[in-house]
């Protein structure tokens, strides 16, 4: 067993775990964070996304001991309680999620992509959240989602006023 000190969601926890045990599931088995979700097991589907050290990576390629003294940042710790982040705002406004699978680990990435570029246009935002699938859409609410949270994010942004475009078979 190795004992590792993490700090999830602001709070710190302290624990002992097996050295293979994965980060993904200290967070769902150990700490309850169930909505970052186990999809492929491979790395590629992107939707057990967290952010480690304020960057964004894939839980399920990262052993829970290598995070031993970082911050960890799931989904259920970017709300501040009843206020969504302007992320997951933006994704419920914009239609961009349907069965909602990959919608924590996209709105994780999406999270960091905007902290990297506040203001990216559609390609850039197709690049940023390549490393995550949906198998559901054609991504262009996904897009539109995180270039709504883009604009809400500015200085001085107020709240909407205008519904977003329809897409095409709205």
């Amino acid at each position: 067993m190795a004992e590792v000190r993490v700090t999830v969601d602001g709070v710190n926890y302290a624990d002992e775990v097996e050295p293979r045990m994965l980060l993904v599931q200290y967070l769902r088995e150990r700490l309850g964070k169930t909505g970052t979700l186990i999809g492929c097991d491979t790395s590629n589907c992107g939707a057990c996304t967290v952010h480690l050290n304020g960057q964004s990576v894939k839980s399920c390629s990262v052993l829970a001991v290598q995070a031993d003294g970082a911050e960890v940042l799931t989904i259920e710790g970017l709300a501040r309680g009843e206020d969504l982040h302007p992320v997951q705002k933006a994704f419920n406004e914009c239609h961009g999620l349907q069965c909602g699978y990959c919608t924590p680990g996209m709105i994780m990435a999406a999270v960091d992509l905007l902290g990297d570029n506040p203001d990216p246009d559609e390609h850039e935002v197709r690049e940023g959240i390549e490393g995550n699938l949906c198998r559901c859409t054609g991504y262009q609410n996904i897009v539109r989602s995180v270039q709504r949270a883009a604009q809400m994010m500015k200085p001085g942004a107020t709240a909407p006023t205008e519904q977003p475009a329809p897409v095409a078979g709205d």
